[in-house]
């Protein structure tokens, strides 16, 4: 990735049977050729250097061949034949001009996933963030203190103190969400390592809770000072059916709970305690409504969720998909709907002001599909990027405080396609990569973090036609405002007649007071910036599968047509 304006090289480098004229050009997330050229070569291997700068922020994808011989530059791990792959990250501070955070934690993007890129570094040691979370804008990673990590053979060995922070983390620019869930062999009713059981002895947990309290706590005064509170996952989607699935009691889990509500608040009085995060969005509201009569509310500062929303969260399963649907109980479904039902179920049942960190949000490439050479296509990355992009503006959009962007790179999982770049050293993802490249994905979330971070969540738009959708955020210290829009139309989405990157609708936006006209700025999917004038307090857009994003000024004429999410804080 580089720098907006700053010079690169593409080196192409050629191997003719005899002297060939090489083709190349460069397109950009929507297929648009940007630049293009002929150059002659002679046979045997010959490298030809481009001298390069970009006015334009985005994904680019570099194709080449020979004019007489043909030929195309070979796949590379997970990035399929044909292509090669860059970006160039946006600049936004002439639009929007730094924030300047009271608290740190007000940043709302984290990430999971570590790729080391760094000359020297290998996984898993060394920083795996840096760069790449700094460059992408992301915030938040996961801190494991898991008791089975900890104490793996027995109780009290771990001791709290600021040598127990990873080296990384010491910089304090990358915060920590500190995981609890799991419990040691010696400490299960199994006899083994386990997250799907209480432990046996709750009061030996809450002990161990008691001494990572302190360690936070001793840890957020050296290395976090602007940092407001520590943030503590107790468990991990005990929905998940895997080896994370909760087979214990209801009454078991919230004793859990209470001991690790216990144990870190006695120590840290900064604590923030949080659960039950499942995947399934929805199965979070459930877990609450049925363990709420146990007790679970007063165990909980706040909620943990994962923002999985369908049946495979991919690019034909956007998040959109079911909200068109006339039966209403599919329809609660589609991801919009599901936050506005989990936001009404924490107003309900937890205490004002209770945060919501949803700590993990994916999607992969369709079901069925598998990284090979001719997969995946240039549609199927555009629309995965879409999608990637929507997904987390709905969950910041509906009453998220903080989002996770899941995965760095593709991984060796079931489903591939879950990393927002492409990995370059195995044909079928890895953990920890150090040779990585960009999807549009990862050019798109650089864009949201610069534009949607350092906000305060307004609300979604109330007079949208169907299939549009908005969300206004107000950066901090009552500053501008961003609202970020797209349509979505199944019909023009699918794997069968392709996801369409030219379908759009018109959409009049109100940005200030009846009567009155200027300019407003607007900003492409990739933080390309353009002045356009609005009338009457209105601008009129074209809206696509693609978000936009709006930079306006008038607090009050938003607030007039935005619904605030149940219960939420402004930061």
């Amino acid at each position: 990735m580089f720098a907006l304006g700053k010079p690169f090289t593409i080196a192409l480098t050629t191997r003719a049977a005899s002297d060939d004229t090489l083709t190349w050009k460069v397109t950009d997330d929507w297929n648009v050729v940007r630049a293009s050229g002929s150059i002659p070569v002679k046979s045997g291997a010959q490298t030809v250097t481009l001298s390069c700068s970009s006015t334009l922020a985005g994904y680019f994808s570099v194709s080449a061949t020979l004019a007489k011989e043909g030929g195309q530059l070979p796949s590379q791990g997970t990035r399929p034949t044909g292509i090669a792959t860059f970006g160039v990250l946006p600049d936004v501070s002439a639009t929007l001009p730094a924030v300047s955070f009271a608290r740190e934690d007000q940043h709302r993007f984290g990430g999971q996933g570590a790729n080391y890129l760094v000359a020297g570094q290998t996984c898993c040691s060394g920083d795996g963030y840096r760069p790449l979370y700094t460059d992408l804008g992301l915030s938040w990673v996961n801190d494991n203190r898991n008791w089975y990590a900890e104490e793996p053979n027995g109780p009290n060995t771990f001791v709290p103190s600021t040598n127990t922070l990873a080296p990384f983390f010491r910089k304090g620019d990358i915060m920590r969400l500190i995981q609890l869930d799991g419990i040691p062999g010696w400490a299960s009713p199994t006899g083994a390592q386990t997250e799907g059981y209480a432990p046996v002895n709750e009061a030996a947990f809450q002990d161990y809770t008691s001494r990572v309290g302190a360690d936070s706590a001793a840890i957020r005064a050296a290395f976090f000072p602007n940092q407001s509170a520590n943030y503590y996952q107790i468990t991990w989607e005990p929905d998940g059916g895997g080896s994370t699935q909760w087979h214990d009691s209801d009454a078991n889990l919230v004793a859990m709970y209470r001991a690790a509500y216990t144990g870190l608040h006695s120590t840290d009085p900064h604590a923030v305690v949080m659960g039950v995060t499942d995947a399934l969005l929805r199965t979070n509201t459930q877990w609450l409504a049925r363990l709420a009569p146990l007790g679970i509310a007063q165990y909980l500062d706040g909620l943990s969720v994962h923002g999985y929303y369908d049946a495979g969260t991919s690019p034909s399963h956007p998040p959109e998909r079911l909200a068109t649907d006339p039966d209403p109980a599919t329809a609660a479904n589609a991801l919009p709907a599901s936050m506005r039902e989990l936001r009404a179920a924490m107003a309900k049942y937890l205490k004002p002001g209770a945060k919501l960190f949803s700590t993990e949000t994916g999607i992969s490439y369709d079901t069925g599909a598998s990284y090979g050479p001719n997969y995946p296509s240039q549609n199927v990355l555009f629309a995965h990027g879409a999608v990637v992009a929507r997904s987390q503006l709905i969950l910041l959009g509906e009453g998220a405080d903080m989002s996770y962007v899941f995965y760095s790179s593709d991984s060796s999982a079931d489903t591939p396609g879950y990393g927002i770049f492409f990995d370059l050293s195995n044909a079928q993802g890895s953990f920890g990569s150090s040779n990585i490249s960009p999807k549009p994905a990862a050019m798109e979330v650089a864009a949201m973090t610069r534009l949607i971070d350092g906000t305060t969540t307004m609300g979604y738009l109330n007079d949208v036609p169907t299939g549009v959708y908005g969300y206004a955020f107000q950066r901090l210290n009552g500053g501008k405002i961003v609202t970020a829009l797209w349509t979505h139309n199944n019909a023009a989405w699918n794997t069968s007649s392709g996801f369409s990157e030219t379908y759009s609708v018109p959409y009049s936006l109100k940005v200030d007071d009846d009567g009155t006209s200027g300019n407003v700025t607007v900003l492409d999917a990739m933080g390309n910036a353009a002045t356009m004038p609005y009338t009457n307090g209105h601008i009129a857009l074209t809206l696509s599968e693609s978000p936009i994003y709006v930079v306006s000024t008038n607090a009050s004429a938003m607030k007039s047509h935005v619904t605030a999410p149940a219960g939420y804080v402004t930061q």
